[in-house]
């Protein structure tokens, strides 16, 4: 998701994307410690994502 996006959206809603983020990383890193990962590289790409949704929401809060 481009960052012009996350940045149109509520902290309600950026809240609930980073939610549902970590939930998908885990399944993730639960897949590639059995041995069942298919894209390795989908664990670096929800990363990047929850750090560009908390950069956003710090910048939120500081503009307060």
């Amino acid at each position: 998701m481009k960052p012009q996006d996350l940045r149109n959206m509520t902290k309600q809603e950026l809240d609930h994307k980073i939610l549902t983020l970590k939930e998908e990383l885990s399944k993730l890193l639960f897949q590639k410690n059995t041995g069942r990962l298919e894209k390795p590289a989908r664990i670096s790409q929800i990363k990047k994502e929850i750090a560009r949704i908390k950069t956003i929401l710090r910048e939120v809060s500081y503009a307060k």
